[in-house]
């Protein structure tokens, strides 16, 4: 396979961030989005608050359980293969929601099947192929990818807020996952591809030479249970803990804890999508020094500020402060889950990379349910969201904390490789 076009000097592993782009954008966009479905659905259906938090909570288990398996799948069938599967899932489960009218019905149909194929169109998914795309450039490749995610929250949800309101739930959610079938089919048929060229991007631009080897990871040579039982994984996957507490809070959440402090439905959908949009921008630029300064030191100052953003949530009363704070949160709403994966690339290498982000992706789902059942409990038994909103800001200041704690780490690149606009 050529690395270039005829003529041209665009590498093919870019055709494969936008299209996990565009797949996180859909797959995240959906996940994240169920607090602007939260109302309509559980007047519509009779539940609850805290019956449809706790199949809420159900679903992000069940999502969280199926990334070690996306990963595993990856590794022994290809991505394409489990993309494909996951998108007809996401269908599936899809049709069945908005047929389903009990409890039961709706706890296996968004619960258990739409959240398994969400899980296969997943950034755990995703992250292998890209992370095998590009080696000097991993940083800024996954800062991209989680571009897709911020893009979802951004546009997702006041989009979505808007259809609800114009055509109920239902034709709402079915006309979202129509969208998904039509771009994200074409897109994995024919752009995914895992024949990485030898070197991936450290090969020099415009050279003839052999591609530079890539270089040795820290511990590149440890296999899946080895790995496991070293401290920067656990390290790692404490912060993907505290992301997985907030990202869930803050979609389940979001809109019905601003409704409930007297903001209407659009402004609070618009507070929460202005956090994904301007993380899209701040994304572009955070992507742009992940490979350059310390990883470790730009993902605890990510979990601080995020931490801090919750309690201002809690305190708005404007729609002003409301945007005022959203912004701020946007800054540092992007870059956790891109600095972790590339953490974790950069310290065990790809090999048990879709595994390993997987079993950390799934202590971040079981927080996405911790958060996602207290949201409701929370504000049942006690009558105010500081329980969960505080707990969320509490757990990302520990998550920036620990993060502190791991080891200094920039990827070392060959000599050979850094020539020309390839030096840092």
């Amino acid at each position: 396979m050529r690395w270039t076009r005829a003529g041209g000097t665009w590498y093919f592993g870019w055709n494969i961030v936008a299209v996990a782009t565009v797949l996180t954008l859909l797959s995240v966009g959906l996940r994240l989005s169920i607090g602007p479905f939260f109302f309509p659905i559980a007047h519509d259906l009779g539940f609850s608050r805290s019956g449809l938090s706790s199949i809420i909570a159900v679903g992000m288990l069940v999502y969280g359980v199926m990334m070690p398996l996306a990963g595993w799948l990856v590794a022994r069938i290809s991505t394409r293969g489990v993309l494909l599967a996951g998108t007809l899932m996401v269908v599936v489960g899809t049709v069945w929601t908005v047929n389903a009218h009990t409890a039961l019905d709706f706890l296996l149909a968004f619960g258990v099947v739409l959240s398994i194929g969400l899980a296969l169109v997943s950034p755990v998914t995703l992250t292998p192929i890209v992370s095998r795309w590009f080696v000097r450039q991993r940083g800024m490749a996954l800062f991209f990818l989680s571009t897709g995610g911020m893009a979802g929250l951004a546009v997702v949800t006041p989009v979505l807020t808007w259809a609800i309101e114009a055509f109920g739930w239902r034709h709402a959610m079915v006309g979202y996952v129509a969208l998904f079938a039509l771009l994200a089919l074409p897109s994995v048929v024919y752009l995914i591809r895992e024949d990485v060229p030898p070197g991936a991007d450290l090969r020099v631009e415009g050279s003839t030479a052999a591609p530079a080897p890539a270089p040795e990871p820290a511990l590149g040579h440890l296999g899946l249970w080895q790995a496991l039982a070293t401290r920067p994984f656990w390290l790692i996957t404490l912060g993907l803990f505290a992301n997985g507490f907030s990202m869930t809070l803050l979609g389940a959440h979001g809109v019905p804890m601003l409704v409930d402090h007297h903001f209407s439905p659009t402004t609070g959908g618009l507070g929460i999508g202005m956090i994904g949009m301007v993380a899209i921008f701040s994304t572009l630029v955070l992507g742009h020094v992940a490979d350059r300064v310390s990883r470790r030191k730009m993902l605890a100052m990510i979990y601080f500020v995020r931490g801090a953003a919750f309690i201002g949530l809690l305190l708005v009363a404007t729609p002003g402060q409301l945007y005022a704070v959203a912004i701020v949160g946007g800054l540092v709403w992007a870059g956790s889950l891109a600095l972790s994966s590339a953490i974790m690339a950069d310290v065990y290498g790809v090999r048990t990379l879709g595994v390993l982000y997987g079993i950390a992706y799934l202590c971040q789902q079981i927080a996405g349910m911790v958060s996602a059942w207290l949201g409701g409990w929370g504000y049942e038994t006690f009558q105010t969201h500081w329980v969960a909103f505080g707990a969320a800001a509490l757990v990302l200041f520990v998550g920036g904390a620990v993060t502190l704690a791991l080891p200094h780490h920039r990827m070392r690149v060959p000599a050979a490789a850094v020539r020309g606009n390839w030096a840092d």
